[in-house]
């Protein structure tokens, strides 16, 4: 962008990359998804405060990277692998239920992010919702029904603050339809649209916030599983893609 001091670019050690990424905001779901894409072992590298894993043995097109939290933190790693060629982005995170229906262990699919962070709106000045890409947000759809898992797809919140996700807050934005609460998706989203690639997220609820006190269930059985799912929804929209993508090369 001609306005930005600084861009993303790729420099001389820069790895070279295939076209998809796959984030994971924490380092229990980094390392389940590392030995499930084929990514143990490479040792990986340094990517600011997070690791980046780029030779799988059974995705070639794909990378890891994380862990990483907030929208700061997460459109760092997503800008600086855009600018290194990835153009598909999938972000695997933990979110607050904020409506009874969604309950602990499930899964969300986020379309679109209402923002309440102050990311996106660098990008975009006047942002108060982001869009997931329709093209991932089917294909991860597809993917959870063709394994027979459950995925709840709607509107997430997502804040900055997550000590300050007040009783008005919770009500105001179940209201507008959010489904639950979260800290990185709506950037991500705003990212996305503004360099032109396709960005989806996957979400396990890990604690809810629907009864208007704190319910954590970190420790639960149903979270365990969710988790699982999510990873095995996640490496089964790869390894579609890369089937696709075999074959294209075929013709």
């Amino acid at each position: 962008m001609p306005d930005a001091i600084i861009e993303p670019r790729r420099g001389k050690s820069s790895p070279k990359l295939g076209t998809v990424a796959v984030l994971a905001a924490t380092e229990a779901d980094l390392g389940a998804l590392r030995s499930r894409l084929g990514f143990d072992s490479d040792p990986g590298r340094r990517l600011y405060i997070s690791r980046l894993y780029a030779s799988s043995e059974s995705i070639p097109d794909a990378c890891l990277a994380g862990p990483l939290v907030g929208a700061p933190h997460a459109v760092m790693i997503a800008e600086t692998l855009i600018a290194w060629g990835v153009r598909r982005l999938v972000f695997l995170g933990w979110c607050g239920a904020l409506s009874e229906p969604v309950s602990i262990g499930d899964l969300v699919l986020p379309t679109s992010a209402f923002v309440d962070e102050g990311t996106s709106r660098h990008y975009v000045a006047d942002a108060s919702e982001s869009r997931a890409s329709g093209s991932l947000v089917q294909a991860l759809s597809a993917a959870g029904a063709a394994a027979g898992i459950g995925i709840r797809p709607g509107p997430v919140w997502t804040t900055d603050a997550p000590f300050r996700e007040t009783r008005e807050k919770v009500l105001a934005y179940r209201h507008r339809g959010a489904l639950a609460v979260e800290m990185e998706c709506s950037a991500l989203f705003t990212v996305g649209a503004f360099r032109a690639v396709d960005v989806a997220a996957l979400l396990v609820v890990s604690d809810d916030l629907a009864s208007l006190s704190w319910n954590p269930g970190f420790k639960d059985p149903r979270f365990a599983h969710g988790r699982e799912a999510a990873g095995r929804i996640i490496g089964n929209v790869l390894a579609r893609q890369t089937e696709r993508e075999a074959a294209n090369d075929q013709r």
